[in-house]
């Protein structure tokens, strides 16, 4: 527990004690995690101090670390739908908007202290297509970043990302909410064509750059050969990390397959690094991408069961977790916190459902 000022939270901190207000009624009760609007009503009332949860390490609880606030998510999900569901074949005009838009989302991205950083806690989520566009903006933008990638570019990997599956709405077949490899040949092979259909609806467009459209073209290749439509070995770079991004992102929220745990997609990743991604880019993108994100149950190599709590900077597989029972099952009441980064011979074995 930790006395701290008012002035000096930064939000997500969880109260140790509840706050009172001079009748004695409990405005904030204990546990409490301090949204940004808590925090500024507890600034109006005067109050300088609260007592705020630490772990064994001094460190102040927190909720997840996430790129884009949940709120703020919200709205560009709502704004890219609403411009893509309006949107129909060969008429683009609309589809300039999402330009402004993907700038609006780095804005945001950058606007978070130390943004390259940090750790992220991503979590598996439904498959909404344009949620999974935003999200694979947001992935890429800070993919581009971290690789000190110009702000022009950055722009341009931005808009790709908005559209990338573009092509998607100019599909005849069934595809929503199933595993591709269900789909028939026929089936199967027209939904291939999608980054097709989408870069021929934009390539003679001036307003969007030949970097974003090249992200549409190549977003499924992989430098194997084995990605489509092309079956292309030579991937423009920018392609390449929207390419991880698109992966990581279909598999946790199940777009064209089953869904995956975020730690099962990140041992894709690394299984096929060299063969099928571009091992800089996997290298990077696994820097700040939370193996087990806050708030995940799993169960540690001395059969205990924790909740991942804190993630560790640079430690992005060994986490913080609070033991919530003990290896003969039993529950444990009092706060046991392990520091993974501090004790050699406990890891993680996997993540519960």
């Amino acid at each position: 527990m930790k006395l701290i000022k008012v002035s000096d939270l930064k939000g997500n901190e969880v109260l140790a004690r509840a706050i009172l207000t001079s009748e004695l009624r409990i405005l904030l009760s204990e546990e409490t995690i301090l949204r940004p609007e808590y925090i500024q009503k507890i600034k109006n009332l005067g109050i300088t101090e609260v007592y705020i949860k630490e772990d064994e390490d001094g460190l102040v609880h927190t909720q997840e670390v996430v790129l884009l606030k949940s709120d703020v998510e919200d709205f560009f999900r709502d704004r890219v739908r609403s411009i893509l569901e309006k949107h129909t074949y060969s008429r683009n005009d609309e589809l300039m908007e999402l330009s402004q838009t993907a700038d609006n989302i780095i804005t945001n991205i950058l606007q978070e202290e130390e943004v390259v950083e940090k750790i992220y806690d991503i979590k598996e989520r439904s498959s909404d297509i344009y949620e999974h566009s935003i999200s694979t903006c947001s992935l890429a933008t800070l993919t581009a970043l971290k690789l000190n990638i110009s702000k022009e570019r950055v722009h341009d990997i931005g808009v790709g990302c908005l559209l990338h599956d573009l092509g998607l709405r100019y599909l005849t077949i069934e595809y929503a909410d199933q595993d591709i490899s269900s789909l028939s040949k026929i089936e199967l092979a027209e939904y291939m064509k999608h980054p097709i259909y989408g870069y021929t609806a934009l390539k003679d467009e001036k307003w969007i750059s030949d970097i974003s459209k090249d992200i549409i073209l190549y977003h499924h290749e992989k430098l194997d050969g084995s990605g489509y439509p092309l079956k292309a070995k030579e991937i423009p770079y920018e392609a390449q990390i929207v390419s991880i991004c698109d992966t990581f992102d279909e598999m946790i929220c199940g777009i064209g397959c089953k869904r995956y745990k975020v730690y099962e997609a990140v041992e894709y990743l690394k299984t096929f690094k060299e063969e099928k991604f571009n091992p800089e880019i996997i290298n990077v993108f696994l820097e700040f991408t939370a193996v087990y994100p806050a708030g995940s149950q799993v169960i540690l190599s001395d059969n205990s069961i924790g909740k991942v709590i804190r993630q560790n900077k640079e430690f992005p597989n060994r986490p913080v977790v609070q033991i919530t029972k003990d290896k003969n099952g039993k529950d444990v009441n009092n706060e046991n916190i392990v520091n993974l980064i501090k004790v050699n011979n406990i890891f993680i074995e996997k993540e519960l459902e």
